[in-house]
């Protein structure tokens, strides 16, 4: 289930699905029915106070107030609005319940060991505030243990953005697929545990509503993994050129040097300016070194045909040489990746660059280098989209929530980045991944998506005390156990 649906994609899930016929009524009884399974499997028949929204996720929430009833809790009822104002499902499943239905007050808590959020869902379009607001509010200053439908309320499901207020949820439930709202943060941070149940609505409505955007995980990029053949050789595994920084400026090109040998290019070379060479040969073995002086220099050395991949941006310094040498990669038809000063280096000529990338194409901005080039960024996985699309490129914008895009509107939210990788160079290695993946022949968006996912995964293997150094130092168990996964 690596499939994230937008609000608009969930609502035509569930179209499709009533017209497959499968009634509101049945999805909302099945809806609650896990929802309360979830609470009883983690918290046990608790003293619960339910919170209902108008809607349907207020439906959901008498369904959740039954049963919980039904298996031992104490249960109290609260509705924002009037019981008689319910329309459809929602007034159905209000009709079953049996017991008082509160206004919605803060007295409503007293006594309660656990709080249902059933008030709004992942559609909300408007600040929560009022009486929703306080009561919630109320909640989290009793430190109680709040269960939210669908997403915490004010959690908008699209761009995991708060509006205005949203509580912080111990566990979240959601139904056939989770949305991108819940891996976007702050949402994922609010959302708590995260599980998905399934209410009965058919996988093959994924057919019609054709989901764009997933969870980055192996099965996306795993089939363009590059076999290794018995009858392979260094020059079949594609050969990596890292750009240099100048003299006390190397260390991030060696990071990029050494991650992309490490994923498995058959050969990299840093390509260092002539006064650095001394600080590079100091530090590298397996990576070679080949100098230049001038651009016309850096041109030579992109020359050679095998070398087919390039990274270009850590520690290069910002400057007009550096554009330069970008833009001779890129006139060569190389695979290219962009990173840190590659990028802020067109923060006034984005045309010029955007003129000249191409598919097989990688940025790798932060949130500052990515307002350098593109529009403000008021939701992440949209605007990551967009920039994908007016570049021509793959965008991996990073951060403990990474979004990569490309240009035909695919899109993946990595999930396996541990707090670790806020360490310096940890960027630069993941650039070097992206670089030596390419190399080997991996189209733009799946190496992109790879290179993330392996990133965090070697990040969740060393644990505390990670610098960027151990990085390609912990892929091979990594790449091992993908291996054995695989076969």
């Amino acid at each position: 289930m690596t499939e994230l649906l937008s609000v608009q994609q969930m609502y035509d899930a569930d179209r499709a699905a009533m017209a497959a016929g499968i009634s509101g009524e049945v999805l909302m009884e099945a809806a609650g029915r896990e929802i309360a399974r979830a609470i009883l499997e983690r918290f046990g028949p608790r003293p619960t106070t339910v919170l209902c929204g108008p809607g349907n996720n207020g439906g959901d929430g008498f369904v959740i107030a039954r049963l919980l009833k039904k298996a031992g809790a104490k249960v109290s009822l609260a509705l924002l609005g009037e019981r008689a104002k319910l329309r459809g499902d929602a007034a159905v499943m209000a009709k079953r319940w049996r017991g008082r239905v509160a206004p919605m007050e803060n007295e409503v808590l007293d006594g309660a060991a656990l709080v249902v959020d059933a008030i709004f869902g992942a559609g909300l379009a408007r600040p929560v505030t009022g009486r929703a607001k306080t009561v919630l509010a109320a909640a989290r200053a009793r430190e109680l243990p709040i269960i939210a439908v669908d997403t915490p309320s004010g959690l908008h499901g699209d761009s995991g953005q708060v509006l205005g207020f949203a509580p912080q949820a111990a566990m979240t439930v959601t139904f056939f697929r989770p949305k991108s709202g819940h891996l976007l943060h702050p949402g994922r941070g609010l959302c708590g545990e995260l599980r998905v149940v399934d209410i009965g609505i058919p996988d093959r409505v994924l057919k019609q509503i054709q989901p764009r955007t997933w969870i980055n995980q192996p099965a996306i990029w795993l089939p363009c993994w590059p076999p290794l053949s018995p009858e392979g050789h260094k020059y079949s595994r594609g050969h990596a050129l890292v750009l240099s920084g100048g003299v006390g400026k190397t260390g991030a090109a060696r990071l990029a040097a050494m991650a992309a040998l490490r994923v498995g290019a058959g050969l990299v070379t840093v390509a260092s300016p002539h006064a650095a060479v001394p600080e590079n040969a100091a530090h590298l073995t397996a990576v070679m070194i080949n100098s230049w002086r001038d651009s016309a220099g850096f041109r030579r050395l992109l020359s050679d045909p095998r070398r087919n991949a390039v990274c270009l941006g850590p520690g290069a310094g910002v400057g007009k040489r550096l554009r330069d040498n970008v833009l001779a990669a890129l006139d060569l038809g190389k695979a290219v990746v962009l990173d840190a000063d590659a990028i802020t280096a067109f923060a006034n000529a984005r045309k010029a660059l955007f003129r000249k990338l191409h598919g097989n194409c990688i940025l790798t901005p932060h949130r500052g280098e990515f307002g350098r080039l593109f529009k403000n960024l008021d939701d992440k996985l949209r605007g990551t989209r967009r920039a994908a699309v007016d570049c021509g490129a793959v965008v991996l914008l990073k951060g403990p929530d990474t979004v990569i895009a490309a240009p035909d509107g695919r899109a993946v939210i990595n999930a396996n980045a541990p707090a670790d990788l806020a360490t310096a160079g940890s960027g630069d290695v993941l650039a070097g991944f992206c670089t030596g993946l390419l190399a080997q022949g991996v189209p733009a968006f799946e190496a992109a998506a790879a290179a993330c996912w392996l990133h965090g995964a070697a990040a969740t293997n060393f644990g505390p005390g990670l610098i960027a150094e151990d990085l390609p130092r912990m892929l091979p168990a990594v790449l091992t156990n993908l291996r054995a996964e695989a076969t």
